[in-house]
C-alpha cells in the first residue's frame, strides 16, 4: 500500500494507535489489512515535541516506536485491530521486542476514547487470566496525547526496501506468519 494514497473525502474513518516495537515490522504487518487505509511510523508517547528518530532512539524522550492506524470501522473493527496487536508482537516483553532494546521498543496501546480503553484493557485481562502466554502481559495502556510521523525514509519500509538483510531475515517472517494467521482478513484476498 502506497502511504500517498488518498482517504476518499466523506469516508467514515477511525484512529488506532499502537507500540509494538519496531514500527518497521508491525507496518508491514497492518498495511495488508482490509479496511486498514493508511499506516504511519512513529512516534507516540512521549515528553519532546517533534521528535527525531535518532533522539528517540536515545531513549530518554519518553516516545515509543508506534503505527498510526487509519481505518474504515465499516471494514474492520477495533477488536479486529487489536486481535493483531495481540499477534504482531510479543506482548510480554518489557522495553525489547527481538534484538531493539529500549523503553521505545515497549509494547502500548495508546487509546483515542472511553470505548478503545475498555477494550484494550478487557483483551489484556483476558488474555492474562486465559493463559495465552507464558508470562504476564506488561503492554501498556495510556491515553493517547500527539503522535509525530516519523521521517520519510522510515515509511512503507518492508515494502520499498524488502531485499535488504533486516527486512529479509526479521520483518519477511513476521509478514509470512501474518499471512497465515489472518489469511481471510488480507487486501490480496479480495
Amino acid at each position: 500500500m502506497s502511504e500517498d494514497n488518498a482517504i476518499p473525502a466523506g469516508k467514515k474513518t477511525d484512529t488506532a494507535t499502537f507500540g509494538t516495537g519496531c514500527f518497521w515490522c508491525t507496518e508491514a504487518v497492518f498495511q495488508e489489512l482490509k479496511g486498514v487505509l493508511k499506516a504511519t511510523s512513529g512516534y507516540t508517547g512521549g515528553h519532546v515535541a517533534n521528535p527525531s528518530y535518532e533522539e528517540v532512539c536515545t531513549g530518554t524522550t519518553g516516545h515509543a516506536e508506534a503505527l498510526q492506524i487509519i481505518y474504515d470501522p465499516a471494514v474492520i473493527t477495533y477488536d479486529e485491530l487489536l486481535e493483531v496487536f495481540w499477534e504482531a508482537h510479543d506482548p510480554t516483553s518489557l522495553n525489547k521486542q527481538g534484538n531493539d532494546v529500549g523503553t521505545q521498543y515497549r509494547s502500548a496501546i495508546f487509546y483515542h476514547n472511553a470505548e478503545q480503553k475498555e477494550k484494550a484493557e478487557h483483551y489484556k485481562a483476558e488474555l492474562n487470566k486465559s493463559g495465552a502466554y507464558d508470562k504476564p502481559i506488561v503492554t501498556e495502556i495510556t491515553g493517547f496525547t500527539k503522535f509525530y510521523p516519523a521521517e520519510d525514509y522510515h515509511q512503507n519500509y518492508y515494502n520499498t526496501h524488502g531485499s535488504q538483510p533486516y527486512c529479509y531475515l526479521v520483518i519477511r517472517p513476521k509478514v509470512e506468519k501474518f499471512e497465515k494467521v489472518f489469511k481471510n482478513k488480507l487486501k490480496k484476498n479480495n
